[in-house]
């Protein structure tokens, strides 16, 4: 029996499609942000600490964490597949990259849930 390949492996508009979308999201979380810092005329952290205390805006920020992993994780599979020719360094720095990408959601779950 011959398996097709290509359905083993990631598809191109998927990780196109992906890409385009948590960049929107990541995109409308910036600017959220940065319109917060422009209409509060002054960020305390009790300021700070009512906006992340706010359940809607938790669900925004783990949404954004979790684009931020997905984004990552393919553009770095793209860069690295493009420029590390070598199987078993590009499999090394992918774990690494990927385990690094996934800590620093892990954190940032840590920090925005213990508010």
């Amino acid at each position: 029996m011959v398996l097709n390949q290509a359905t083993l492996k990631r598809d191109g508009v998927q990780d196109f499609v992906s890409l385009r979308t948590t960049a929107l999201i990541i995109s409308a979380y910036a600017i959220f942000i940065i319109g917060y810092f422009l209409a509060t005329p002054e960020v305390t952290f009790e300021a700070w600490t009512g906006l992340f205390s706010n359940l809607a805006i938790k669900g925004f920020t783990l949404i954004t964490l979790v684009c931020i992993m997905v984004h990552t994780h393919i553009g770095l599979w793209q860069v690295l597949t493009d420029y590390v020719k070598c199987a078993k360094l590009r499999a090394a720095l992918g774990f690494v990259l990927s385990l690094m990408s996934l800590a620093y959601v892990a954190i940032g779950l840590i920090v925005l849930w213990g508010v």
